[in-house]
C-alpha cells in the first residue's frame, strides 16, 4: 500500500548533494509535483546545489551550508520551526544529513530500507522503501514516490535558464559550426582519463568539423588539468573551465552536440537537458551510476576490473562495489572513445 492514497498537503525533499545525485532527485520531485500539483514542496539541499535548483517552479529551496556544522544545522531547523510535513523524504546517507533531519517535524521520515541505510540512517527514519540495491541511483529515487503513492513515469527535468546564461556560450564560441563539451574532471583525479588522450581526442574531434569546449569547476586541480590539455593539443580549444555559474554551464551543456565526461556533475546535468553523453567509467559501476539516457554510449573498463580485483564474477558483487587504483582509466583507449562517438552520431 502506497504511503498516501490522495496528495498529501506538504513534502520536505532531503537532498543535499552532489551535483549529479540532485539531478536525478528532481527527475523525482517534479515527478511528484506532475501527479499531485496541490502539494507544497520544500527541499534542503547542499549551498552550492542550491545554485542549480534554487528557482525551480513551484518548490521552496532551503540552503544548507555544511560548513557550518551544528550552527548550519540549527539555521535549518529555525527556518522551518513553524511547518510539520506530512513527510520528509530522506534520499541521504550520510549521517550528516540524517542529524539535520532531527529538528525538522514530520509524521513520516521516509529512508532506505535497512540493508542499504549506510552510516545508521535507519535510525532516523520510521517508514522504509523497498530494497534498491541494485538500480540506477535515478531508479532508486522514484522508488521514494512510488512508496508514496506516486506512479512512475519517463524522467523529465526542467531547469528554468535564462537569456542571459542561454547568452554565455555566444560570447566564447562561434554559431557557425557546433561544438563538443569535454567535462575533464571527476570528484578524484584517478578517475579522470589521461590528459594525453583528452587531447587527442579533441584534435580528431577538431578535424571531424567540431569547436570544443573544456568545462569544470573554478577549483585549483581542474583549472590545471584544462591548461594541461590545451598545452598537449594541437588544435585549438576553448578553454571556459571556472568561468560559468552553474547555471551558465548548464546552458553550455544545453547547447553541445555531445559531451564527453568521466563519472562527474556536468555529465548528469547535461543528461537533465536532453544532450547525449559520452560517459568514461572504471572505478564505479556505469549500470548503477551512468548518465541515465545515454547509457548505451557508455566506455567502460570497470567490470573487467571489478571482477578481476574481487576474484568474482560481476552477478557475485555488490552493485555499488567500487574498482581501486589510478591506473584503471588507461585502458580506455581512444578508439574506444571514437568509436562511441560515431555510433552515437550516426545512430
Amino acid at each position: 500500500m502506497p504511503l498516501f492514497t490522495s496528495a498529501p498537503h506538504s513534502l520536505c525533499i532531503l537532498r543535499l548533494s552532489a551535483i549529479g545525485d540532485v539531478c536525478h532527485a528532481i527527475a523525482a520531485v517534479q515527478t511528484i509535483q506532475t501527479t499531485w500539483p496541490s502539494t507544497k514542496i520544500t527541499w534542503v539541499v547542499g549551498k552550492v546545489e542550491a545554485q542549480l535548483i534554487h528557482d525551480l517552479p513551484g518548490i521552496t529551496v532551503i540552503p544548507f551550508d555544511k560548513k557550518l556544522g551544528l550552527a548550519g544545522m540549527r539555521t535549518i531547523w529555525h527556518q522551518l520551526k513553524d511547518q510539520q510535513f506530512d513527510a520528509l523524504v530522506h534520499m541521504q546517507l550520510a549521517l550528516r544529513a540524517s542529524l539535520l533531519t532531527v529538528g525538522i517535524k514530520a509524521k513520516y521520515k521516509v529512508g532506505f530500507n535497512r540493508k542499504r541505510a549506510k552510516e545508521g540512517q535507519w535510525l532516523f527514519t520510521n517508514r522504509k522503501i523497498e530494497d534498491t540495491a541494485s538500480a540506477h541511483v535515478l531508479d532508486s529515487f522514484y522508488a521514494f514516490i512510488e512508496y508514496l503513492g506516486v506512479p512512475k513515469r519517463e524522467p523529465s527535468w526542467n531547469i528554468p535558464l535564462s537569456e542571459v546564461d542561454l547568452a554565455f556560450i555566444d560570447t566564447h564560441v562561434s554559431s557557425e559550426k557546433p561544438y563538443v563539451v569535454i567535462s575533464p574532471a571527476a570528484s578524484k583525479d584517478e578517475r579522470n582519463w589521461l590528459t594525453e588522450r583528452y587531447a587527442q581526442l579533441a584534435d580528431w574531434l577538431n578535424e571531424q568539423g567540431y569547436q570544443v569546449v573544456l568545462c569544470g569547476s573554478p577549483s585549483e586541480r581542474e583549472k590545471q588539468l584544462g591548461t594541461a590539455i590545451e598545452s598537449l593539443a594541437q588544435s585549438p580549444l576553448i578553454n571556459i573551465i571556472g568561468l560559468t555559474s552553474l547555471k551558465q554551464l548548464t546552458a553550455v551543456l544545453k547547447k553541445a552536440t555531445v559531451v564527453i565526461a568521466p563519472d562527474s556533475g556536468p555529465a548528469h546535468i547535461a543528461t537533465t537537458q536532453h544532450t547525449p553523453v559520452i560517459g568514461l567509467y572504471g572505478h564505479s559501476n556505469p549500470k548503477r551510476t551512468g548518465p541515465y539516457n545515454s547509457l548505451p554510449y557508455v566506455v567502460s573498463v570497470y567490470e573487467h576490473h571489478v571482477t578481476q580485483q574481487q576474484n568474482k564474477p560481476i552477478e557475485d558483487l555488490k552493485w555499488s562495489t567500487r574498482v581501486k587504483g589510478d591506473h584503471i582509466m588507461q585502458d580506455i583507449t581512444l578508439d574506444m572513445v571514437k568509436e562511441a562517438f560515431l555510433r552515437l552520431r550516426h545512430q
